[in-house]
């Protein structure tokens, strides 16, 4: 009989973020918080509409709103424990060094908003949590990353393996958090939901 064995594998990791949080987040209250800075942050908006962004994000305007929300504080404290433990299920070798956090960043996405396929250069490990996510809003696009090398290869027939699909969708829960290595390609599609679909992403590097 012939041994297949799967190389180079892909992890993605889910968790529900207060699984592992010393304290807890109250994700209404982290919601009451997006909110808030969205229609404050003037430099924000004015990014996102110089920039034909959909909807709002902090990324080009706010680099520091665990100092400036201790909810974000306490949020950034329960995300090093999951990257933490996505670190070691990968396998890494860090030294005696532990990943940091640097960047963390408000998403809100209204309807037909939607976010390019992207990846994040100059960290390690990336992710997500998901403060709304109004029914029939987008899942989380991720896409085998071996792709631009698949030259002639035949489509994945729709009932083969979610590990041997090109594409995979994910729809996370309130609460959940994501974290996959940077250089996974990943997008929202349109969100399709009449209310605006609202989560907090970040990157780790290697201090």
């Amino acid at each position: 009989m012939p041994e297949i064995t799967s190389l180079f594998v892909t992890r993605l990791y889910r968790s529900a973020l207060n699984d592992l949080a010393k304290k807890k987040v109250n994700y209404d209250e982290l919601r009451s918080s997006c909110d808030a800075i969205a229609e404050d942050d003037d430099a924000g908006q004015e990014w996102c509409e110089a920039n034909g962004y959909p909807g709002y994000t902090s990324y080009a305007s706010l680099d520091d709103l665990p100092w400036r929300f201790p909810i974000f504080g306490d949020l950034e404290k329960a995300l090093d424990k999951h990257v933490a433990a996505f670190c070691d299920d990968l396998g890494f070798d860090l030294q005696g060094k532990k990943l940091k956090c640097n960047s963390l960043w408000i998403n809100i996405l209204p309807e037909g908003g939607t976010h390019a396929s992207h990846i994040h250069p100059h960290s390690v490990i990336s992710g997500t949590t998901y403060v709304a996510m109004p029914e029939g809003t987008s899942a989380l696009k991720l896409e085998d990353p071996r792709l631009p090398m698949m030259m002639m290869a035949p489509v994945v027939r729709k009932n083969a393996g979610q590990e041997l699909q090109r594409f995979v969708y994910v729809q996370p829960k309130v609460g959940d958090v994501l974290l996959w290595e940077s250089w996974l390609r990943h997008e929202v599609p349109m969100n399709m939901a009449e209310d605006e679909r609202i989560s907090v992403s970040f990157n780790y590097g290697w201090a």
